[in-house]
């Protein structure tokens, strides 16, 4: 049914804002005001799995720079962030280079930001590349191509709780007070996924907003332990910035795919959750390698689009099965296995995995994988 792709570095999923920034700009601000998180704890340990356990660790990540484009690129991948960082000021070059050199660490990417004044509130606004950026929001966001096609137009959007609480509707024109006032057309709204950020505007409108350049940094660690990691962090930024654990409870629905699989278990009694995390693995890192393949199979899990019909799950509750989708193509996955005898172990897990991939060897690494990551994270 399924095609196994090369391997590639993890990553996971994550969403939920729900942390209060402070903007500090005046009601009659001509500048634009710098952001700080207030009222967030300390980070707690979270348990968090989505690497490869038997994969080595990263040696450096990737630096991101968001620039502005006109062009509006395909959206290839998501690239869901673990750690949001926000300055003082501009972080530096040495600071991003040191966070991007950190263990798991996979993707940074740097954005311009601060706050300006939409219908007499302070709003926190990123200044970002449509095409680029919008990788790092939850799936369902970075799919609204009209979204990011607006933000590409120069026009702003905003996230559905700044809709609600600002009265603000799609298509009218609004002027936004910081360093220059001009007035903008919202494009439209969703589900940022990041703590306290209302507002998203193109760099070019960033520019003539005064936003602050490189005032905030986004990591994708998806093999770090995530509070661990962002002790590291604290220690290279010395005060001079608040970094905030995106993967807290409080901040996430589905922070990881590793909380995808054990959600999707739980529909097959009988059948364990690392099973699912080692056929995700295989089949695309954990999406990071959604096909299609040379057989044609599509998604994180890889499914066949005739399989698809007859196993395709609505998991997120959009009225859509989308194979591309995991919350729909992991449980999916887990009804796959289940209807083939996966629940009832041995020898018909086995037969349940090779009806996934019709291959021995396939069969094999996907228990060895499950052992692996049952080992680690009991």
């Amino acid at each position: 049914m399924t095609r196994p792709r090369p391997a590639a570095p993890p990553r996971r999923q994550r969403r939920r804002p729900v942390v209060a920034l402070l903007a500090l700009a005046s009601a009659a601000t001509l500048t634009a005001g710098v952001l700080a998180a207030l009222g967030l704890d300390r980070d707690r340990d979270t348990g968090r799995a989505t690497a490869d356990p038997t994969a080595p660790a990263q040696r450096s990540g990737t630096v991101t720079n968001v620039v502005d484009t006109t062009q509006l690129a395909p959206l290839k991948r998501v690239v869901p962030p673990d750690v949001l960082v926000v300055g003082a000021s501009s972080l530096t070059a040495a600071e991003v280079r040191k966070v991007s050199r950190l263990r798991g660490v996979q993707d940074v990417a740097l954005v311009a930001g601060g706050a300006v004044q939409l219908q007499n509130r302070l709003v926190n606004t990123f200044a970002v590349d449509p095409s680029t950026f919008r990788s790092w929001t939850p799936p369902a966001t970075a799919r609204k191509t009209e979204l990011w096609e607006a933000l590409a137009a120069d026009k702003f959007v905003a996230s559905d709780k700044a809709v609600r609480e600002l009265k603000l509707h799609q298509g009218l024109r609004y002027p936004v007070v910081a360093k220059t006032i001009p007035t903008m057309t919202m494009g439209g709204s969703g589900d940022f996924g990041l703590p306290g950020i209302d507002m998203l505007v193109s760099r070019k409108m960033g520019e003539q907003l005064g936003l602050i350049p490189n005032l905030a940094l986004l990591v994708n660690a998806p093999g770090a332990d995530p509070a661990a990691l962002t002790r590291a962090m604290d220690r290279i930024f010395r005060g001079g910035a608040k970094v905030v654990n995106l993967n807290e409870p409080q901040y996430r629905q589905a922070v990881s795919y590793l909380e995808l699989y054990r959600r999707a278990a739980t529909t097959c009694p009988g059948l364990s959750w690392t099973v699912l995390a080692a056929i995700g693995q295989v089949e695309s890192n954990h999406g990071r390698n959604n096909g299609p393949s040379s057989a044609g199979a599509l998604g994180p899990m890889q499914f066949l689009p005739s399989t698809w019909k007859a196993y395709g799950v609505d998991g997120d509750g959009d009225g859509k099965a989308d194979i591309m989708n995991p919350y729909d193509a992991i449980p999916a996955a887990a009804k796959y296995l289940c209807a083939h005898g996966a629940g009832r172990g041995g020898r018909s897990l086995y037969q349940a995995i090779y009806a996934y991939n019709h291959a021995h060897w396939y069969v094999q690494k996907v228990l060895a994988l499950a052992k692996a990551y049952a080992a680690r994270y009991r």
